[in-house]
């Protein structure tokens, strides 16, 4: 029986009939290529088209070509926004890791309490930036919130300390929330890679008498190479889209000094009304993205000798 199910098979393929599995594959996948044509093509198609135009929210559009291209690298604002982007990034990716490799190092022991833990560190992953932005503000209120109530009850200070006031505690107080809402997540990453490495491999590597330090480094790390790689570039490209935080905590203050480059996107398309400039800005911040995803993956990739 089965071999004459083989033999029509065969003889289908021989005479040109397609194969029925072929097309089940295609409907199968029809769904996510739909999403993505409709979700990112489309959207991006028109945005760099709109790129091109003085496209005002309301009125006719007018074809510019590549001027708001050549505003774009003229423009003062943008680029302290972008460099201020990036620092964030910087400080705010190190900061992540610093405390998301501690807490997978911490879960990972075989405590029978540590699926609590996990479960704890992670919780605040499921409140959008929206909210937790939100809630940070009423924490940090100087007058009702919080941190100003415990400070008051403790007679440390007379008045609470107003941290959104200057850039540095202002971007400060934003990293310490970042950190809080999404280090869960960063360890979750870090924990699979340290769960899929064989414990015979550390087992050898104590026998032939590695310390913890000389296992960590030769050993753990470069078997979590690519668990390390996936975390770093979603945070990266996570914090170079951060938009919520410093449009709900710092309003872009003070003096415009937290204004992050999707910030930028947002004043120039719906505070000034000009969508073609905002669209340029978005196109050339996708460029920036992509070079630097590619950039981390060049360097940080596996090596075949690794694999």
């Amino acid at each position: 029986m089965s071999s004459s199910l083989r033999r029509g098979r065969k003889t289908a393929v021989v005479h040109g009939e397609p194969e029925p599995k072929g097309w089940l594959g295609l409907a199968f996948i029809l769904p996510s290529f739909l999403f993505i044509v409709l979700l990112f093509l489309l959207p991006l198609i028109m945005t760099v088209w709109m790129s091109f135009y003085n496209w005002p929210l309301l009125g006719r559009a007018k074809f510019i070509g590549l001027a708001n291209y050549a505003e774009l690298l003229g423009d003062a604002q943008l680029w302290h926004s972008l460099g201020f982007t990036l620092l964030y990034t910087v400080l705010v990716t190190v900061a992540l890791f610093l405390v998301a490799f501690p807490l997978a190092l911490l879960v990972d022991r075989p405590l029978r309490i540590a699926g609590v833990f996990r479960t704890v560190y992670f919780m605040p992953v499921v409140i959008g930036f929206g909210a937790a932005s939100t809630l940070w503000m009423w924490l940090l209120n100087p007058d009702s919130g919080v941190f100003a109530q415990v400070l008051r009850a403790t007679g440390l200070i007379d008045s609470a300390p107003r941290p959104l006031e200057s850039f540095w505690p202002a971007l400060a107080v934003i990293i310490l929330m970042v950190v809080w809402k999404t280090s869960g997540f960063t360890m979750i990453i870090l924990l699979t890679g340290l769960q899929s490495i064989s414990t015979d491999v550390i087992e050898a590597a104590k026998i032939d008498g590695a310390n913890v330090w000389s296992r960590f480094r030769r050993i753990t790390l470069p078997l979590m190479r690519n668990s390390v790689v996936l975390a770093l570039v979603l945070n990266v490209t996570s914090s170079m889209l951060a938009f919520d935080q410093f449009f709900i905590i710092t309003q872009g203050g003070p003096s415009n000094s937290t204004i992050s480059a999707v910030f930028s996107i947002y004043l120039a398309s719906f505070s000034s009304y000009r969508l073609g400039y905002g669209s340029a800005i978005s196109f050339a911040l996708l460029i920036v993205l992509v070079a630097i995803s590619a950039v981390q993956f060049v360097f940080l990739r596996q090596r075949p000798e690794e694999g």
